[in-house]
This record gives C-alpha cells, structure tokens and sequence, in this order.
C-alpha cells in the first residue's frame, strides 16, 4: 500500500523530539518523503523555520495535527506513514493509542520509552495485531536499549561464528557524560508513582522476565537485577546497580525468545555500572548506590514526591547543546560460552554524544530509517532492536560513528 509519507516524527516539538527531527534533517536525504507532528501547530511551524536554517529543502516540510489523546487523529497519523517515530512520554500515560494505530494500520514504528508496563500493555495490545496487519513495532529504540540489545545479539554471533554458544552475558558500563531532560524524569517519577499505588505494577517491574513473550513459560535461571555494592573480578571495578537495567536486561530476554533461544533457555544476563578500582572506586559504588536507593523511596512516596520533581528539570528542559556534544558513553559486554568459567568475548559500545539525547537521537532516527529501508520483511509484531533488525542495525550505526566491536579475550 502506498502511504503519503515514508517517516512521520511525532512529537516533534518536544525536547528529543526536536533533536530527532535535527538529527534527520542534518542527514539531508532528498529521496525522504517525511513530516513533523505534534497537538500545537504555531511550534511546529517555529520547528520547520529551525530546519530550514539547516536545510533549505524544507522549508516545504508537512506539518500534522494530532494529539496523544485524539484516537481519530492518530489512526490518520498511522495511516499516512510508512513508519512513525514518537518521542511523546511518560508512554505508559500518552502512547499507547498511537502504538495501536500502527498495529491497526499496518505502519512500523518504533519509539525510546524505557518503561516495562507501557511495553507489556503494547505486548498484550497489538502483538496480535501487528502479525496480522505486517506491521513491525519496535519500542525501547533509544539508549535504552540499543546498546545492551545489540551488544548481547553480536556477541552471539560471535560465538556462533566459532562453533560455540553465548550462555551468559554481562554489561558493564564505563565512563559516560551525559545530562537529563523534563520528559525523562517525569517518565522515572510517573513509573515509581504507579510502583507505589499498585502492586501489579511493583510484581511486574520486579518480574526478570517481564517482556518475555509468555511469562509464566519463557523462563530462566536470572532472579533480579543487581541492586548493591559489588566487586567485579571481570573487569576488576567496584560496581554500583545500573538504573536501566529494569528495562534493558527484559527487553534482551525478549529477544532471545522471541528468536527462538538462539542465547539457550539458561541464558543469563546482568547489567552494573563499573564505578573504578581501589578505595576511590569504592566509596563511588557506595555514594551513588545509597543516592539511587535514596531517590526511589523519596520519590515512590506520596509526601516526598513534590520534594523531589523541585529538582528535577521541567518538561522541555533539558541538557544545553554544549552538554550534549560533550557527552559520551563507553560500555563492554562480556560473553561466555558454554562451560566456560570466565568470560571469551567481548563487545565494546561508544557513542561520541551525550547517551540519552545526542546518540539517542542518532539510534533511534536511524532504527526508523532501517524499518523503512527494509519495510515488508519479518518478523512482525512487537519486537525488539535486535529481534526486529539484527546486525544490521549495529552496521548502520557504526557507520554514523558509534563503535561496535568484538574482540576474543
């Protein structure tokens, strides 16, 4: 079916929504037939004057009017694209008709929520769907969780390559330099908000296999995530609980069922963050695992939660531009094959921008660049990066100056 639009941005106007639509006009592709998005069309008009400034070619950009809320508007959003983008957060309270408009319509899409119950409700929602319409949609296409998605599938096929299997895995992040937006914490306060009132929710963000495709079945042997000090004798550091770690290390056991356990059933899977060796690495671990810990009860509480938003960035805000170019991450995650007692292989991921707006922009405009490209091939339904895109993904990234490499150890 022919649609009128390749790629349609929504949310457009937003914090990342702007950087997105930047990040695509930067690359300057005249053969993309695509438009900008959002409830407010005075901003979307003031966006596209923005990305004339960078490209003239469009001056001409459509503009479209939809709201979060409006189902109609966003069934014409799906119907007119080949492939929708959304930055428009906290999704458990704004994306859920828009990823059913797409399941509906047949359009891929693809999305950088980190949180686990927007992406089971989309699971339990459209996955069906989706198979029936052809329809690819890919959440969690941003930091989180690109990085440990694609890591964990390239060292599998590393060790595929040499005869063996990946049986465990282990991301460690490095150093990083990165700012937060307004979306992003009230994305984080929302989700321990809805934690505090409801125990389905506290039972589902708890739950290792929370995104697996049939919970009660595609299981393993992981319990949890790390949430203490711990010493890794891997790569030697004092490790503190990585935040993302709720969504990432659901989002790669998804991939593995979804692939049909290329990784095994006993697959097993970690994230921590390596916060330096000797006393100095120790006393990080402690500090920010006892700030972690203190931001979560503050912020899960009725009475302190207002305390805590005072803090944070307003909705719009965000890091400056000088902060975002700044930034960086570096990542490794270790892989072992079968039997082994320490780990053979390794992937190491770098981005050369802040993580969760400059590479972000970058993952998740060329995800949707690839759905586009390869629009029409499976599988279908609700994926994952890895699970809908597989290597190729990592290719195009690396093309754009991301490292992904695996060596042996």
């Amino acid at each position: 079916m022919s649609r009128t639009y390749d790629l349609v941005l929504f949310g457009a106007t937003g914090f990342t929504g702007e950087l997105v639509a930047e990040y695509l006009a930067k690359r300057k592709l005249p053969e993309l037939r695509w438009a900008v998005a959002g409830r407010n069309l005075s901003k979307l008009k003031a966006l596209r004057r923005k990305l004339y400034d960078i490209d003239p070619a469009l001056g001409s950009l459509a503009l479209l009017t939809a709201d979060a809320a409006n189902e109609a508007e966003l069934r014409a959003v799906a119907e007119q694209a080949s492939v929708v983008v959304t930055t428009v957060g906290p999704y458990s309270r704004y994306g859920l008709p828009l990823a059913r408009a797409c399941a509906e319509a047949g359009t891929d899409y693809c999305d950088l929520t980190g949180e686990v119950p927007f992406i089971r409700e989309v699971i339990d929602g459209c996955h069906a769907r989706a198979l029936e319409t052809k329809a690819r949609l890919v959440p969690s296409s941003g930091f989180d969780s690109i990085p440990s998605d694609l890591g964990v599938f390239l060292l599998h096929e590393h060790f595929d390559r040499r005869g063996s299997a990946l049986t465990r895995a282990k991301l460690v992040l490095g150093k990083s330099k990165g700012g937060i937006s307004g979306g992003t914490a009230q994305s984080m306060v929302s989700l321990l908000e809805a934690a505090s009132a409801d125990r389905r929710v506290r039972r589902l963000l708890g739950d290792p296999y929370a995104l697996s495709p049939q919970r009660n079945k595609d299981r393993g042997p992981d319990k949890g995530d790390a949430m203490g000090v711990g010493l890794d004798p891997t790569s030697g550091n004092w490790t503190a609980p990585f935040v993302m770690a709720g969504i990432n290390t659901r989002v790669v056991r998804r991939t593995n069922a979804l692939l049909d356990f290329p990784y095994g059933k006993d697959f097993r899977y970690e994230e921590v963050m390596g916060m330096g060796r000797g006393a100095a690495g120790l006393a990080r671990a402690v500090g920010f695992t006892a700030g972690l810990g203190a931001f979560v009860a503050l912020s899960a509480n009725d009475v302190t939660r207002p305390l805590v938003a005072r803090f944070l960035p307003k909705a719009g805000e965000g890091p400056s531009k000088e902060t975002r170019e700044a930034g960086f991450f570096e990542l490794r995650v270790f892989g072992w094959g079968s039997g082994e007692r320490e780990p053979s292989a390794v992937c190491h991921v770098r981005g050369q921008a802040d993580p969760g707006y400059g590479e972000t922009a970058k993952m998740l405009s060329e995800t949707a660049l690839l759905l586009l490209s390869t629009r029409g091939t499976g599988p279908y339904g609700v994926l994952t990066p890895a699970s809908a895109l597989g290597s190729q993904l990592a290719v195009r990234l690396r093309e754009r100056g991301m490292r992904w490499d695996v060596e042996t150890l």
